[in-house]
């Protein structure tokens, strides 16, 4: 049997999220209504798509596939209930992104541009705030329409993974540390950290937690700027993505990798509303060339 509309929603859902509760509530359904739809799916076509794991799943080699073909599939079938949506006149729609200026300079720099190229009568507006509790907050309360972000995110928000991005330290040049970088050797480290009580701080101090390390803080600050020179200025190692590494240090700081990787993933985040076009065609254009994350060998 050819598979539904809604049972591909259901396992593209399942593939972003990672998790089967986590699927069922950014499509809006009951647990046991998506897994039942799934496992429909699976005797359908006669393969197993999702392999699970604990409180998570993962994809097969097959339900890699499948994916891939339902994103394309999915994408389709929203192109085709715009062409009945109404213009209002010749005004040009808007759309209001907002990230962090991390994100920005390296994903919506890129994003809203081909996204803008593809789509001219769209006025994407970006605007950046340094806190992520900021940008979820400009959601909720109507402010903006979509936030590029860290997963994970609110449970109250639906959420679109995009991709993964490389953690990796970047410390002082001649610090004399292993590359890779095995995570007990954070214990005592001078570090720059965000200031204690923010949702970045916070978030590392959980993963220091999981851990048993406790590195010592030599700079709290929120300014990416100040970060950057507490580095180069010989302050402490700073944890950040391998992608901004070259655009905001160059040559001046030495960068390692975690043991074993350390990954993060990015995505798209709304309010349970009602989409407009533009919002809708955004995420659809980012998921587009978004790679599926494929099962281990």
């Amino acid at each position: 049997m050819t598979p539904t509309l809604a049972q591909l929603r259901y396992l593209v859902a399942v593939a972003d999220c990672r998790s089967i509760t986590g699927a069922a509530a950014s499509v809006f359904v009951a647990q046991s209504a998506l897994s039942r739809a799934v496992q429909a799916m699976e005797r359908d076509l006669g393969v197993e798509l999702l392999a699970r794991r604990g409180r998570g799943v993962d994809l097969t080699p097959e339900g890699a596939r499948v994916v891939r073909l339902a994103r394309t599939v999915l994408d389709a079938v929203e192109a085709i209930d715009d062409i009945g949506t109404p213009h209002c006149g010749d005004s040009r729609a808007v759309l209001t992104l907002v990230t962090t200026p991390t994100l920005a300079l390296d994903l919506a720099s890129d994003l809203v541009p081909a996204f803008t190229g593809r789509h001219p009568g769209v006025d994407v507006r970006l605007q950046q705030y340094d806190s992520r509790e900021t940008l979820l907050q400009e959601l909720t309360q109507g402010r903006a329409e979509l936030a590029l972000v860290d997963l994970p995110v609110d449970k109250e928000l639906t959420t679109h993974y995009i991709q993964e991005r490389e953690v990796v330290l970047i410390s002082p040049a001649g610090s004399g540390l292993p590359d890779p970088m095995p995570f007990r050797l954070i214990d005592g480290l001078p570090m720059v950290l965000p200031t204690p009580g923010t949702g970045r701080r916070t978030e590392l101090e959980a993963m220091f937690s999981c851990l048993g390390v406790r590195p010592v803080p030599s700079l709290e600050v929120d300014e990416r700027l100040a970060w950057v020179t507490g580095v180069t200025d010989g302050r402490g190692s700073l944890i950040w993505y391998r992608d901004v590494v070259q655009r905001a240090f160059g040559s001046r700081a030495e960068v390692r990798s975690f043991t074993p990787p350390l990954l993060r993933p990015v995505g798209i985040a709304h309010a349970r509303r009602p989409l407009s076009r533009a919002a809708r065609a955004f995420i659809a254009h980012a998921r587009h060339d978004a790679p599926v994350r494929e099962p281990a060998r």
